[in-house]
Order: C-alpha cells, then sequence, then structure tokens
C-alpha cells in the first residue's frame, strides 16, 4: 500500500496559499518515490465555484481532506512528470494512504478526472514545466 514517508509541514501565505517547509515524500505503489520539494506552492484541494459550478456543490463532501494527497496531485500537475491519467491514479492511491475514506476519496478522483483535464494543460506547458522544454 502507498504510503507517506514524511509529515505534511507548511506556512499559510494567504487565504488558499501554502508553502512547504519540508520535502513531502510520497511511495507510491506504481510508480515509487516521489518527493515534493520544501518551498513548493500548494493550494490544497481547492475549487473555484465560478470555474467549476457543476462540481462546486460535491466539493462540500471532501472539502478539509487531502491535505497530503492533495499537495503531491498539485506538484505532478505542475510538473507533468506523470500523464495526467497516472497523476490521478497516484492521487487516489495518496488519498487511501493518507486514511481517507474509499468513498471520499473516489469522488476526489472523480472530481479531478472531471475538471482537471484545464488545469494539467495549463501547468503541464507553463514556461517552468519541464514538458515544455523541448
Amino acid at each position: 500500500m502507498s504510503q507517506f514517508l514524511t509529515t505534511l509541514k507548511t506556512e499559510q501565505l494567504g487565504k488558499w496559499q501554502h508553502r512547504l517547509l519540508a520535502d513531502l515524500i510520497l511511495d507510491d505503489d506504481l510508480v515509487g518515490l516521489i518527493t515534493v520539494p520544501r518551498g513548493f506552492l500548494t493550494d490544497f484541494a481547492t475549487l473555484d465555484p465560478l470555474h467549476n459550478p457543476i462540481l462546486f456543490p460535491g466539493f462540500a463532501l471532501v472539502s478539509g481532506y487531502g491535505n497530503y494527497a492533495a499537495t503531491v496531485h498539485d506538484w505532478l500537475y505542475s510538473t507533468g512528470q506523470f500523464s495526467r491519467k497516472v497523476s490521478d491514479g497516484v492521487f487516489y492511491r495518496a488519498l487511501r494512504a493518507e486514511g481517507v475514506a474509499q468513498w471520499r476519496a473516489g469522488l476526489f478522483w472523480a472530481g479531478v478526472r472531471a475538471g482537471g483535464a484545464a488545469h494539467y494543460a495549463n501547468a503541464a506547458n507553463g514556461p517552468s514545466s519541464p514538458v515544455s522544454r523541448g
């Protein structure tokens, strides 16, 4: 079973933004070790109701859970290290490793599968992404 090897340590910078104070390491069953480096900025699992009005009501069921997993997912989306499908699978397994109930992890996973494509495409093609460097 996937497991976190370190503790999530962050400082809040704004309403939705947090900075990692130490590396966050996940040992994922399928892809191995993933290290989110100290200093990475994450918004955990936020959902903007203006951009995703259909998904927003379901967010109430998952809000406040999965900050470890969401940080890893944000990192994977921002780097383009893996395909979106693989990144979303890592997210699901990380949620379960964090202790999130299977039904709730399934809702999270369904949400990122339904609404994450634009964010992944934007992040993976951004100027700091390894995907955009040729």
